[in-house]
């Protein structure tokens, strides 16, 4: 194949594709056009690298690395992001983020569910980590970034989002928990 032999090429093609095919096809979920492409994919590679092996290993042992690599390159590409919930798109606390926002009160029973509310919200704060009640505030009070949140608690931007979204389930459950919780009236 090295000397351009087109029949060395066609045996290699041959003995190999139906190898790497099947290799890819149990690891791509039975995805029988992936694993077509990524089984060309890894043979074009391995062409391509071809001087470089050494014969310490088998061919098709050889060719079956860079099909893990397609195989790889290919599930990050098309991977799905998975759909989190927000929390705050839930009514009820939603209703509770915005009462704390709200400044300005015309209706006296109005201001006095507010005030009622954000009592209860600072309740259901107090029963979570510190970490987690600063991290809330933070975004829905003072409207800090994400960066901004992970700067003050050393945390890069991702870890500052992931540590909202905990923060944001907690308060979740403990709202929920302490709405219906009659003890905790007040």
């Amino acid at each position: 194949m090295l000397d351009g032999d087109e029949s060395a090429f066609d045996a290699f093609f041959n003995a190999v594709y139906p190898a790497l095919y099947r290799f890819a096809l149990t690891r791509l979920d039975g995805n029988a056009d992936a694993a077509a492409d990524v089984a060309q994919a890894a043979i074009c590679k391995a062409i391509a690298k071809l001087h470089t092996f050494r014969g310490e290993a088998a061919l098709l042992t050889w060719v079956c690395v860079f099909c893990r690599h397609e195989i790889y390159a290919h599930t990050k590409q098309h991977a799905a992001r998975p759909l989190v919930p927000l929390v705050e798109d839930e009514p009820e606390v939603r209703a509770a983020l915005e009462s704390l926002r709200s400044a300005t009160a015309e209706d006296p029973d109005a201001a006095i569910d507010r005030l009622r509310l954000a009592a209860f919200v600072q309740r259901v704060l107090d029963h979570l980590p510190s970490h987690y009640a600063d991290a809330l505030e933070w975004k829905y009070i003072d409207e800090a970034s994400v960066q901004e949140i992970g700067a003050r608690l050393s945390l890069g931007t991702k870890a500052a989002e992931s540590l909202l979204t905990r923060a944001r389930a907690a308060f979740r459950d403990a709202f929920r928990t302490l709405a219906t919780d009659p003890a905790s009236e007040g």
